[in-house]
């Protein structure tokens, strides 16, 4: 796995992700207000709209068509030097 950056658009707060660390982990450790619920990518709990990069999509829950706009923070990785969040 690779390291990769996140930028939320609202407010331009941009993060580093590790590889050993999730998106939804880095996110709520940094104050910012995502539900999750499994973490593992089956519930649908913290699907989250992404504006810009290519995410790698690991969850189990969205269809191909919601892929092209959504991911699950709790196990999508980047393919990408960078994603943006609408958040």
């Amino acid at each position: 796995m690779n390291e990769f950056r996140v930028r939320l658009a609202k407010s331009g707060l941009e993060l580093r992700i590790p590889p050993e660390r999730s998106i939804a982990n880095v996110l709520q450790d940094a104050g910012v207000a995502l539900e999750t619920s499994c973490e593992q990518g089956i519930c649908g709990t913290c699907r989250t709209r992404y504006l810009e990069g290519e995410p790698e999509h690991n969850d189990f829950v969205l269809t191909s068509q919601e892929q092209e706009s959504e991911l699950m923070p709790c196990c999508a990785r980047s393919r990408s030097a960078l994603l943006v969040l609408d958040l």
